[in-house]
């Protein structure tokens, strides 16, 4: 462990009550947020997925206190919390992961069963997309258009992300990840498959037991040029590529489980540094290395890109120590504790949590 490095929270986004779980108000407003699963900032942006409120909300730079998003996506306005509020159009069901690459907001809308692209990052409320990936029009959203998996179906997509340049999504239902080199422009087949046999299929674990190349529920997925991590979220572990897989292949890289034909979620036991309990979210920052370790109520950091087979990890925010994992530590709602954190996105000094199961995004921030 780098002892020079720590880490600490500095503000939240979110709720705000006194004692026990952060429930926001039974209504919407411009300052709450409702089971938020996914976060994204960089120089310009700041975005949350606010989940459970089917909305997206976005900061025009980054924000250094709980002030009312520039923009929502989703609904007309920030009181309103239904699903598809304004048609399946412009609508959004349970959006999850988000992501900006040069301008375009890429949105994971989970529960539409499908993947949104704004070419031109949206100006105004309830923006339409311009490119939908998993769908035939704006107006569809069965899982898997109402029919069969396809090469052009998606199954509740809970993550999408932009890896040196090239587009990649975890179609967590069909329990596989597509990618795409490039950008696509319209809805089709991607030219990279991971975790089936064909694009056909959608068997957990590919119908066999717990594999080298095999997912139960894929979500959270990360890299750069050299590697690429998923978060194997029912197999309570990260796989690894190194290099960047091209077509279907087997990891070589294991975080979570000490073999890769292991899946023990370690329930009962004192936690580690090691092992994991259904991880949902990753992110890679230079040579850090992030994961949501949502079932044990914290986030696992690694102060170097993990190589090889069971790496413990070198820091953890949300408990005193790698072994306890309650939630909130088993006390009332701290600035410092976490209760089933579904989102995590670090860009230079900062990581942005979103902490689920409080109902709020807390900053930390690094200090070496």
């Amino acid at each position: 462990m780098v002892k020079s490095i720590t880490f600490e929270p500095v503000f939240q986004i979110g709720a705000i009550s006194e004692g026990g779980l952060r429930i926001p108000s039974g209504k919407a407003s411009p300052y709450s947020l409702y089971n938020p699963r996914g976060v994204y900032f960089d120089d310009k942006y700041f975005i949350i997925s606010d989940t459970g409120n089917h909305r997206v909300l976005i900061w025009y730079g980054f924000p250094e206190e709980n002030q009312s998003p520039d923009i929502v996506l989703g609904h007309t306005d920030f009181y309103t919390d239904s699903p598809n509020s304004s048609g399946v159009e412009t609508g959004l069901y349970m959006p999850t992961g988000v992501v900006v690459y040069n301008d375009m907001l890429f949105v994971a809308d989970a529960w539409n069963h499908r993947v949104l692209i704004w070419i031109d990052f949206p100006k105004e409320n309830c923006q339409r997309a311009d490119i939908v990936i998993g769908q035939d029009s704006f107006s569809s959203n069965s899982q898997n258009k109402g029919k069969e998996v396809s090469d052009t179906s998606l199954f509740w997509p809970y993550s999408v992300n932009v890896i040196d340049g090239n587009l990649w999504i975890t179609d967590t239902g069909n329990r596989r990840v597509l990618g795409w080199k490039g950008i696509p422009d319209r809805n089709k087949p991607a030219d990279i498959l991971l975790g089936q046999d064909d694009f056909f299929t959608n068997l957990e674990n590919r119908g066999k037991s717990v594999d080298k190349n095999t997912f139960r529920w894929c979500h959270g997925i990360d890299g750069n040029s050299e590697r690429l991590y998923i978060a194997d979220a029912g197999n309570h572990r990260v796989l690894g590529w190194k290099p960047v897989p091209e077509k279907d292949t087997e990891a070589n890289i294991l975080i979570g489980q000490k073999d890769f034909y292991s899946s023990y979620e370690y329930p009962y036991e004192k936690q580690s540094s090691r092992n994991l309990r259904f991880p949902y979210s990753i992110s890679v920052f230079e040579n850090f290395l992030v994961v949501a370790d949502t079932a044990n109520n914290r986030v696992l950091i690694w102060n170097s890109l993990p190589d090889g087979v069971y790496q413990p990890a070198d820091f953890v925010l949300g408990q005193e120590n790698f072994e306890e994992n309650g939630e909130n530590r088993w006390k009332s709602v701290q600035l410092d504790t976490l209760c089933w954190p579904y989102g995590v996105y670090m860009y230079k000094s900062k990581i942005a949590i979103a902490d689920s199961g409080n109902n709020r995004v807390v900053i930390w921030k690094l200090k070496r």
